[in-house]
Parts: C-alpha cells; structure tokens; sequence
C-alpha cells in the first residue's frame, strides 16, 4: 500500500519555509497596535497609528494617487489584455506569445529603466499619466494568461451552435463567449490592480515629482525609521492585497493553479 502522506522532514521544512514568510507579516501587523514609537518592544495597545493615518495628508495622497493609478491601470490592462489573450489563443505567430508575455519574465528593474529610457526619448513628463502606461505595460501578460487559460477550459462547440443557427460574429462573441470568458477577465482586471497598486520598482523609475504613490510614500518614511505608523499604513497595504487576492482565488481559482 503506497503511503501518500507527507515524510516528517518535508513537513518540518514547509513549516519553517512558512513561519521565515508569515512571521515578519504578522510582527508588522501586531507592532502597528503598539504603543511605543520603538518597535524594541511591546508596551500596550493603541489605535493611535491609524488615527494619525487619517489625519496624514502625505499618505492620503498618496493613497488617493495609488488607487486612481491602479483603476485606470486595471481598466486598460484589461481591455488590451483580453484582445491579446484571444488573439494568443486563436492566432498562429509564435511571436505573438513572446510579445506578450515578455514583460511578466523580465526582471522590474530592466522594465522600469527601458520605460524611463523611452519616456525620455518621446518627451513625456513623468508623473501619473508615465505610471499608468508603465503599470499597464506590464499587466497586460498577466490579463493576456487570465483571459487565455478561460479559453482553454470553454466548449467551443457552443459557439460554433450559435453561428450554425445564424449568429453573426459579434453576437457570438457577445452573448456566448464574452459571458463565459467573464471569470477569466474579471479574475485578470483584479490581479491587475492588485499588481499595480504594490508596484514600487517600476513606479519609482516612472515617478515624477508629485506623482508619489503609497508604496513610493512607505519607502520615503522607512528611510528614516520604521515607526509604527509605517506598520499601520503596510497593514492596511496588506490587508488590501489579501482581500483583492481572497477574491481573486474565489472567482477563478483555475488561473491560479495554471
């Protein structure tokens, strides 16, 4: 009888492997109720932090920038994306593919250097409008993978029913595919907000003065000490991500497996 049940050292190594991810996440979001300017130790439990938050018009701003940025972006991304996913899937260059998905392989760096490179060469101010191309450069493959795996899983025949009966081109798509392709693209518009509200190496290649976002904001408050509002303002970051990615697995968890 083969025993499927994981060995004792493989399970001692996931744990390790999840407590050295989980437990730096969990020391920020406990330290932000802290009552101490310190992170040294625990003194008691204030909702202070967050209450400085509020009333913090740096970080609302920047907040306000990361949310308009990351909607527009998602918009764009989406729409783009889920042309390129059906191209991809029912097109025949190679090419295509590559061109695509290009930008997900590339290290963000690389990206955020040839996109302030160009942006310099066209002669276009760096600020939001910089950052919204930028962002949805690099969404565009992850929509493109969304939208291509929801292909893959459809019945076809379904549309071929629809033209055999009279169904135009346009209607096929908007009243057979578009409906069953929607999980998929809904599933890609949030990966790509989730992505392009926590960017930060990108964005800070593309950022012009004025144009800060919250993860450009954090950056500029840790340099000079980690204080337990930098905490409350990175739960909050996490506390969105999560919820964004919660739903994401609830309504396509097939492209997450893929």
């Amino acid at each position: 009888m083969v025993n499927n049940r994981p060995s004792k050292a493989l399970l001692c190594t996931g744990v390790l492997v999840y407590l050295f991810l989980y437990v730096p996440l969990i020391v920020v979001v406990v330290f932000s109720f802290n009552d101490s300017k310190l992170n040294a130790e625990w003194v008691g439990f204030t909702w202070k932090w967050y209450e400085k938050l509020i009333h913090n018009e740096d970080i609302l701003r920047a907040a306000g920038n990361s949310l308009i940025i990351a909607i527009v972006s998602a918009a764009m991304a989406t729409v783009l994306g889920t042309l390129a996913g059906l191209a991809m899937y029912r097109g025949r260059q190679k090419w295509l593919p590559a061109l695509v998905l290009g930008p997900i392989a590339m290290p963000d760096i690389l990206i955020g250097v040839s996109l302030l490179l160009m942006f310099i060469l066209l002669n276009i101010s760096l600020g939001s409008v910089s950052i919204i191309l930028a962002h949805v450069s690099f969404c565009i493959g992850f929509v493109a993978l969304a939208v291509q795996s929801r292909l893959a899983g459809m019945d076809q025949s379904l549309i071929e029913a629809a033209r055999d009966l009279g169904a135009s081109p346009w209607q096929s798509f908007r009243l057979i595919s578009l409906p069953l392709l929607m999980p998929g693209i809904i599933a890609g518009a949030l990966m790509a907000f989730t992505l392009s509200i926590d960017d930060f190496v990108i964005t800070f290649f593309t950022a012009g003065v004025g144009s800060s976002t919250l993860p450009l904001e954090i950056y500029s408050m840790v340099k000079i000490a980690v204080t337990p509002e930098v905490n409350a303002v990175s739960t909050l970051l996490m506390l969105v991500t999560l919820t964004l990615i919660t739903l994401l697995s609830k309504i396509s968890p097939a492209v997450l497996r893929q």
